[in-house]
């Protein structure tokens, strides 16, 4: 099975945006995620991030964005429109969220019902990743999914994240059938956990996610979406670089077994 594999840039947060898309590239993704791109970003900060991504060859796909609730629900709603229409301009199919706290849920399912709409005109697709609160468990995904409820909502598979904030209680394949036919993006990453502490600072591969099982459930539940590496071990450079270049051999090694 073939599939987009991109990274993002959270592996090389140390390191400029040009750097870290300078290095994505030669590591042989087509696609960055994680694009610097804000509710409030000028015209220019946009150009100006999507002409770096395109001399490195890459496609700026993926923005990661947050609901600012505090604000009250008129004031989030027209900003995360702003941020969906720049996600949009910098030439990104999809902006994703990681929700919010449990005592927010009703305002935050609110709030994405209420730009799911201009999502779907503007061409970007709202994916939502497990991150703890809201999106603790699958059922929480599929919960999520329910109340949105629209074509333009989608859940981002973080298998890395089921295991971390539930500190290895949850793991991400069991019951991968109940949440792949919602799936509209997927990202890669392990975690371990030492003495109840977790680390998604891991290569995949090296840690507690059974990749080819999770990748396997979400392809026979109709998944085809992108994938993005979003955490590696190492903290030097040529550690970094050598871990993400393994990283994207390791998925594209299981995805063409599939």
């Amino acid at each position: 099975m073939e599939l987009t594999i991109g990274c993002t840039t959270r592996p090389y947060s140390a390191w400029s945006f040009a750097e870290a898309c300078n290095h994505i590239a030669v590591a042989g993704f087509t696609d960055v995620g994680f694009v610097p791109v804000r509710a409030d970003s000028t015209a220019e900060e946009i150009t100006a991030t999507r002409k770096t991504a395109a001399e490195a060859g890459l496609a700026p796909s993926m923005v990661i964005g947050k609901t600012q609730l505090g604000l009250g629900l008129e004031a989030a709603v027209d900003d995360y429109k702003r941020l969906i229409d720049n996600a949009a301009e910098v030439g990104a199919k999809w902006l994703l969220d990681c929700g919010t706290s449990r005592d927010k849920s009703e305002t935050y399912f609110e709030l994405m019902r209420g730009v799911s709409i201009h999502a779907e005109k503007a061409g970007v697709g709202l994916t939502l990743k497990p991150h703890g609160g809201i999106t603790l468990t699958i059922d929480d995904l599929i919960d999520a999914f329910d109340k949105v409820s629209h074509p333009a909502f989608g859940i981002c598979y973080d298998p890395g994240n089921i295991i971390y904030y539930t500190k290895g209680e949850l793991h991400p394949a069991p019951d991968i059938d109940r949440i792949a036919p919602i799936v509209t993006t997927g990202i890669i990453k392990d975690c371990l956990v030492t003495d109840s502490v977790p680390d998604v600072m891991v290569t995949p591969g090296e840690g507690l996610v059974d990749f080819e099982k999770v990748l396997g459930g979400l392809i026979e539940g109709s998944f085809r979406g992108p994938l993005y590496v979003e955490c590696v071990a190492g903290k030097k450079l040529d550690e970094i670089n050598k871990n993400v270049k393994s990283s994207r051999k390791f998925i594209g090694d299981i995805l063409a077994k599939l």
